[in-house]
């Protein structure tokens, strides 16, 4: 045999051996997580139900989902172990404000080189500067254009067809097609 007959087969062999290794890798990332599950950590199950974990036993995990509430969860069913910042914005909508903890910086430096005068002479100068960005409809367009667009068509299918296209098209939203 030769090698570019096996050539297939050892690519695949390697494919299906990178795949297993990745999977054993995430699997076993998994189970790091929930073996380093703390009571008081806050966890989403693979369910989707937030909780707070109350005790951890080998196979098993009591979470406390709400006051008085507490469930028996397998192991297995702990999709994440969150941080108490993450837990508490999904579960309590409490934002941790990283802004208040340092000092505002401004996204550009002319904000720090302008005085009030300068910028009140800069919002009065782009006040006076208008600048249009709108679509010109083709109604705007000079009659000139149009009846030149006409005169350049040498067959009357296509004096037929510049016309059709200067007309409105009618669109209710309904197609012809069934």
């Amino acid at each position: 045999m030769s090698l570019v007959t096996l050539l297939p087969f050892i690519v695949l062999i390697g494919a299906m051996f990178l795949m297993t290794r990745s999977a054993k890798k995430k699997q076993q990332q998994a189970a790091n997580m929930r073996n380093e599950m703390q009571p008081g950590s806050g966890i989403r199950t693979i369910g989707g139900m937030y909780a707070t974990v109350k005790e951890v036993n080998e196979d098993t995990v009591l979470v406390d989902a709400a006051p008085g509430v507490e469930l028996l969860f397998a192991k297995n069913a702990i999709g994440a172990v969150l941080t108490d910042d993450e837990y508490n914005r999904i579960v309590h909508g409490i934002e941790h404000d990283l802004k208040s903890d340092s000092d505002v910086v401004p996204d550009d430096a002319s904000s720090l080189t302008e005085t009030d005068e300068s910028a009140d002479e800069a919002a009065a100068a782009s006040d006076e500067k208008s600048v249009d960005l709108g679509k010109k409809d083709t109604a705007e367009e000079p009659a000139d254009a149009k009846a030149d667009a006409e005169a350049e068509a040498d067959e009357p299918a296509e004096a037929a067809e510049a016309k059709s296209d200067d007309e409105p098209k009618k669109t209710d939203g309904d197609s012809d097609a069934k």
